[in-house]
C-alpha cells in the first residue's frame, strides 16, 4: 500500500488545528488542485489519496463530503483538478448563500456571542462591516487552541468592538448577548450537531437565559452518523500543558455533540430552519 504520510496536502490537513471546517475544506481543495496539476498521479494513486483525505478529519464531515463529491465526478473528466475546482466553487457559493441568510437574523447594534472561530462567521462579520451595520462581539478564547484570539484580532482589524473572555466565563456573559451564533463541523442524523468542545456548555447557558442560538451549517456538513457512531477527534494531550504524574491523565477531545433541542435553529444555504424546541417556545 502506498505511503501517503508525506503527501503535502494530507499533512497540512492533518496538522491544521486552527482553521474552521469551511476554511480548512477550501484550503484542502485548493492544495489538492495544485498538487494534481503538478504531480499528475495515476488513477490508483489518486484514489488512494482521496480515501486518505476523506478519513483524515472525521469530525469535520464537510471535508469528507467534498472529497466524495469529487470522487463521483472523476469519471466524467480526464483532468481531475477541474473536478476539484468545481467542488471548491460549489462550497464557496454555498458559504456565500449562508452568509446572506444569516444577515437577516442580526439587528443593528446586536451583541453576538460565539465560540471557536468559524470562517463562515468571519465572512458574516465582514459583510456586516461592509454594509455599515453596527454590532459587537463576545468571543471565548476557545482553549486549548485559542482560536478566539485570532478571531478577536480579526475583529480588531475590522474596528468591531470585541470582548474576549475565557471559556469558563461563557455562562456569565451570555446574558449580555442578543444572540449566539456558531459554526458547525458535522450535522448528525439523529438531532445533534458537532462543534468545538465547549459549544454544548454555551448552548446550555443560552437556553437558560432564553438567548437565541443559531448554527451556521450548510448541507456539506450533513452526516449519516449518529451520537452513537460519530467519531470525535482527540488531539495530543500535550497541548494542555498538564503537570506530569502517574495519576494524571490529560484528555484533549476537540469536538463534542450538541443536541438540537438546545438551539434556536440552523442556517444553511437552503434558508433558516427552526429546531423543534424553538417552535414550542
Amino acid at each position: 500500500m502506498p505511503d501517503y504520510s508525506t503527501n503535502p496536502v494530507l499533512s497540512r490537513l492533518k496538522n491544521d488545528c486552527q482553521s474552521g471546517a469551511t476554511q480548512l475544506a477550501l484550503q484542502t481543495l485548493q492544495d489538492l488542485a495544485d498538487y494534481l496539476c503538478a504531480a499528475h498521479p495515476d488513477p490508483k494513486a489518486l484514489s488512494g489519496l482521496l480515501t486518505e483525505l476523506r478519513r483524515a478529519r472525521p469530525s469535520m464531515v464537510v471535508i469528507g463530503n467534498a472529497i466524495e463529491r469529487i470522487e463521483t465526478r472523476l469519471n466524467s473528466d480526464d483532468e481531475p483538478w477541474k473536478q476539484v475546482e468545481s467542488v471548491r466553487r460549489d462550497l464557496e457559493a454555498t458559504a456565500d448563500r449562508i452568509v446572506k441568510n444569516a444577515l437577516a437574523q442580526i439587528d443593528e447594534g446586536a451583541v453576538i456571542m460565539t465560540h471557536s472561530a468559524s470562517s463562515l462567521l468571519i465572512r458574516l462579520f465582514r459583510e456586516l462591516v461592509e454594509a455599515q451595520v453596527p454590532f459587537s462581539v463576545i468571543c471565548t478564547q476557545s482553549s486549548p487552541g485559542h482560536e478566539g484570539h485570532r478571531l478577536a484580532a480579526t475583529l480588531n482589524e475590522l474596528e468591531v468592538p470585541v470582548t474576549l473572555i475565557t471559556d469558563a466565563q461563557m455562562a456569565l456573559f451570555v446574558a449580555e448577548a442578543d444572540l449566539v451564533m456558531t459554526g458547525c463541523d458535522s450535522w448528525l442524523a439523529d438531532g445533534h450537531f458537532v462543534n468545538k468542545s465547549g459549544t454544548h456548555l454555551l448552548a446550555l447557558a443560552a437556553h437558560v437565559h432564553n438567548t437565541p442560538f443559531w448554527v451556521l451549517a450548510d448541507t456539506f456538513r450533513d452526516s449519516p452518523d449518529t451520537l452513537e457512531s460519530v467519531h470525535l477527534e482527540e488531539l495530543p494531550a500535550d497541548e494542555l500543558q498538564a503537570p506530569e504524574g502517574p495519576w494524571i491523565t490529560p484528555r484533549n477531545v476537540y469536538f463534542e455533540p450538541v443536541p438540537e433541542q438546545l438551539i434556536t435553529g440552523r442556517i444553511s444555504e437552503l434558508g433558516v430552519s427552526l429546531c423543534p424546541a424553538a417552535l414550542r417556545r
